[in-house]
Formats: structure tokens, C-alpha cells, sequence
């Protein structure tokens, strides 16, 4: 019986230093780098290109990178991104050469869109949206956007601030979230004749379901479909105050998603953020005011879909 015990406290005391060396190695090992491939890709702008890349820009990018007091994508310090990936700056993406992206090349800032991957191999980890199966069109829009005149992006030498990811984020990131591969093949836009079809880009390329699904470490980023809750919601934002924002369900259940919502409920809400008359979002979510009518409608037809997950989400408006 003793000999038995003593085992079992070796045992304890082996795996506790087996999990001490591997903490260690993880922290000092850090986030993988990678080699990133040499994309030849040149942009093609036009005042189409730009003014799609901005409304692009401003629904995925700027509400993380912006900094609201000089309206200006130099990054900032993210609040809202969950204590338990660290402490997370957003970097600099205006067309500084020396701290922004001014000397990036298209095919350089087309592979990290892509994969996550930048252009000195470091690996953006989970919290910065990445874009393998947006159209080469809209690519070229984003692209287009952040190398035009506009006063978002143009050069500030405001130098970045380094991220101080957690174990946990480095961990994940070495065995779990990966780059992206690099599309073999052309993607086309949607076919906008397709309401539904037209939503399901939308509410996946947008990354809707990125937080209104069970976690952010659960979220399959290459099949967003295979994400655990897909759509149901349930998921721990924060707000600048760091209070946590649950995420609403957005499947079809009748009782506890929006199957009983009109197109018209969810197209205002989306847009102005109204529901019932009172004002019902709030940061991190806020009113996709560059969405139209149609899209916002497409976005619906897809959501009703998708599998109904009956999950009761309390909300706390602060």
C-alpha cells in the first residue's frame, strides 16, 4: 500500500515538473515565426476599389487599429480582447515606412490578409481577423483603401506598441491556430442575386461568427461552420472597462435566438443598433451603419439558415 502511494507521488511530482519545463519553454519560445512566401501581386485601384476597401476597412478593421482621438489607424491599446490572450496592441497600418506598413509590398500585406503571417515571418495570433476566403476583388478593395489618400491612413510616425501575449496565447499558437493557407486557386464575389449566399460571405468574411459563437479559442477560422456554437452566441467580449459583453444568439431558435425576429427588426438593429425602440448594442458590437439594406437583409436569410442552438444568453446592457 505504501509502495503504491510512494509511486503515485513520484508520479505527481514528475508530471508537476514535465508541466513547469513546458511552461517555461512555451513563455521563452514565445509565438512561432514563419517563413512567409513571396507573393507577386499588384493592387488595382480605382475610386471604386478605394470607396469598397474603406467600407471594408471601417466594418473589419478600423474598430481595433483606430485611434479615436486623431481618427487615425495607428493602433491602439485593445481593452476589449480577453485578459487570458494578455495584454494586445493593435500595430500601426498607415502608410508609415518606418512604423506603419508605407513599405510593405501588395503581395507582402495580401499574404498576411491571408494566412497571418507578416512580412518578417511573425505570426499575428487569433485576435487580428484574417481573410482566406474573401474575394480576390475585395482584397484588392482593402488593399486599395490602405494605400489611398485618405486621412486614416496616411503616414504617422506613432511607433507600435509590442504585444505581451500570455502562455496561453503561445501555447494555442503552437499547437492550435496556425497560418492560414495561401488560396491556390482565383475566389469570385458572391453571387448577389443569391440573398443567401450573399449573407453567408458577409456574416463569415466580416467574422460575425468570430464573436457571436461559444469562444474564441473554439473558432475554426478556415471552416467558421465548424466553429463550436456556431452562432449561438454566449461568447465574453469586453467593453474599454473591461466588463464582459456576452454575445447574443443568432441562430434560428424561436425561443432564445431570432427566429421569431422580421427582416425589418434585424436589419434596424444591425444598422442603428434599435431593437424594440430601446438601444440594445453596445461596444464591442457596434451598428454596421456601412451596411446596406440589401446586405443586411442577405445577412438574415442566411442566419435562418443555419442549425437553431438553444442557448438562453442574459444580457446586461452597462
Amino acid at each position: 500500500m505504501k509502495k503504491g502511494i510512494k509511486i503515485i507521488g513520484v508520479a505527481i511530482v514528475v508530471i508537476l515538473i514535465v508541466a513547469v519545463f513546458f511552461g517555461l519553454f512555451v513563455n521563452f519560445k514565445g509565438i512561432p515565426n514563419y517563413t512567409p512566401e513571396k507573393i507577386n501581386y499588384q493592387v488595382n485601384s480605382s475610386p471604386e476599389s478605394i470607396q469598397r476597401g474603406k467600407k471594408l476597412v471601417l466594418s473589419l478593421c478600423a474598430n481595433c487599429h483606430i485611434n479615436r482621438e486623431t481618427g487615425k489607424l495607428t493602433g491602439v491599446r485593445m481593452k476589449d480582447a480577453p485578459p487570458e490572450f494578455g495584454k494586445i496592441y493593435s500595430a500601426n497600418i498607415t502608410q508609415d515606412k518606418t512604423y506603419g506598413i508605407g513599405d510593405w509590398q501588395d503581395g507582402e500585406i495580401v499574404y498576411l490578409l491571408r494566412t497571418g503571417v507578416k512580412k518578417d515571418g511573425q505570426y499575428a495570433p487569433p485576435y487580428m481577423a484574417k481573410l482566406p476566403e474573401m474575394a480576390d476583388e475585395d482584397i484588392n478593395a482593402i488593399i486599395s483603401f490602405l494605400k489611398s489618400d485618405d486621412k486614416m491612413v496616411l503616414a504617422d510616425a506613432t511607433p507600435d506598441k509590442p504585444c505581451e501575449p500570455s502562455i496561453l496565447t503561445k501555447f494555442l499558437c503552437m499547437v492550435a491556430f496556425k497560418p492560414l493557407p495561401y488560396p491556390t486557386e482565383p475566389i469570385p464575389m458572391p453571387d448577389t442575386t443569391d440573398q443567401v449566399k450573399l449573407g453567408k460571405y458577409l456574416a463569415l468574411n466580416f467574422e460575425c461568427y468570430s464573436c457571436h459563437s461559444a469562444d474564441f479559442k473554439t473558432n475554426n477560422f478556415l471552416e467558421p461552420e465548424k466553429s463550436e456554437g456556431f452562432f449561438g452566441g454566449g461568447n465574453k467580449p469586453l467593453n474599454m472597462d473591461g466588463q464582459i459583453v456576452l454575445t447574443s444568439n443568432l441562430t434560428p431558435d424561436q425561443e432564445t435566438g431570432i427566429g421569431l425576429w422580421t427582416k425589418g427588426q434585424f436589419v434596424k438593429a444591425v444598422k442603428s443598433g434599435i431593437v424594440d425602440g430601446q438601444s440594445s448594442l453596445q461596444y464591442p458590437m457596434l451598428p454596421y451603419v456601412h451596411l446596406t439594406d440589401k446586405e443586411a437583409e442577405a445577412i438574415f436569410a442566411y442566419l435562418q439558415t443555419i442549425p437553431p442552438i438553444k442557448n438562453k444568453v442574459e444580457r446586461v446592457i452597462y
